[in-house]
């Protein structure tokens, strides 16, 4: 793999070889089987905390303590693997955030990526002898700039990056149904415009800030373009699933594949946010009205209202995972017809650099290289 103008990702004391951020899939979908294997090709590997006791045997009986050893066991089983960089997705909505914090921090794990609410109290689990990096998934800049206040007034602490999510991503997004093709919600406009916001404070305090661009990003061509719009990273997580060592099932795999541009849709989320996912069975037969029974194991997320919702969200996504697509939720970025073969993580990673430095030097022949 030959890197020539690929800068490398540094969010303070840590340095990420490629700035590529494998986004956390849940239910499932990343744990420590894709995250060692991002984290050892020099990217930033993130297992996903959200439903993660329903993987284990007792998770309907016993939820939390289930959640909490099946993240203690992830992150463990990561780091036997690579000494990379790993990190955890732990959701703001999560019942359970609490506990998958300080399980997160007690294991040592190198980043918490936090999004789908604002974090606003994550710096309070950090303790002195914690170098864990926290890392806000946001929507705007304004969302970016009332954290940096809220964790500067409450804990003398900034963001040590930010994810800035636009609205091509896959699974739950930051955004009302109206707003995701609207052109000032596009990441196009998103990365410069969180960048601008967060530059008063990030100068004043002293502290740099990387911005790591996210949703819709698929192409190393597409990272060098928002790279060159000023972000220093990128978050990807739909081309991951179709690697082989992504820990969802073969099935859940096929179906990425077999998708089409329009089997990608827009749904009604049970926790009362927008989704996109890949149009099945399931969803079919959500759309035509079904009530889908269900015993709720946990209040898993804080904002899922169980008396109206259909079904429940987490029992669906879960069984999607395990290739029971016919009662699961599959959710996926709107490039996912793009997918059409299952690789390595490693010939993955090589065809990103090849693709990054290709575009630069279409740009650099073309005079419209920006510097970085």
């Amino acid at each position: 793999m030959d890197i020539k103008h690929l800068k490398k990702l540094r969010i303070g004391d840590l340095t990420a070889r490629l700035p590529i951020v494998q986004g956390g899939m849940g239910v499932g979908v990343s744990l420590s089987g894709l995250a060692a294997a991002v984290a050892h090709e020099g990217g930033i590997g993130v297992i996903a905390a959200a439903g993660m006791g329903m993987l284990e045997p007792d998770g309907f009986s016993n939820y939390v303590e289930a959640s909490k050893r099946r993240m203690r066991m992830e992150i463990q089983k990561a780091r036997a693997r690579t000494t990379g960089i790993l990190g955890v997705n732990i959701m703001v909505a999560l019942s359970n955030f609490a506990d998958m914090v300080t399980t997160s921090l007690e294991e040592g794990i190198d980043v918490i990526f936090s999004g789908a609410g604002l974090p606003l109290n994550l710096p309070q689990f950090l303790q002195k002898e914690h170098h864990t990096k926290l890392v806000p998934i946001v929507s705007s800049g304004r969302a970016a700039v009332l954290i940096c206040r809220r964790w500067l007034d409450r804990y003398n602490y900034l963001p040590d990056a930010f994810v800035v999510e636009g609205p091509r991503a896959g699974g739950h997004l930051g955004f009302k149904p109206e707003q995701l093709d609207q052109p000032q919600f596009s990441l196009e406009n998103l990365v410069p415009e969180v960048i601008q916001a967060i530059r008063p404070i990030s100068e004043k305090e002293q502290k740099h800030i990387p911005i790591i661009a996210a949703g819709g990003i698929f192409t190393g061509a597409d990272i060098f373009k928002y790279m060159q719009l000023g972000a220093e990273g990128a978050q990807m997580a739909t081309r991951f699933v179709t690697t082989h060592e992504c820990d969802a099932s073969i099935k859940f795999k096929e179906a990425y594949l077999a998708a089409r541009p329009e089997d990608v849709v827009i749904i009604k989320s049970p926790v009362g946010m927008p989704g996109r996912a890949v149009r099945n069975q399931f969803i079919e037969s959500m759309e035509s009205g079904k009530k889908k029974p269900f015993k709720c194991p946990y209040h898993c997320i804080t904002t899922c209202e169980l008396e109206n919702s259909p079904y429940c969200i987490a029992l669906a996504l879960t069984n999607a995972q395990k290739g029971n697509l016919k009662h699961g939720l599959e959710f996926a970025g709107d490039n996912v017809h793009r997918c059409t073969e299952i690789v390595s993580v490693k010939e993955l990673m090589d065809t990103l650099v090849e693709e990054y430095e290709e575009a630069y030097q279409q740009a650099e022949r073309d005079g419209t290289v920006l510097s970085q």
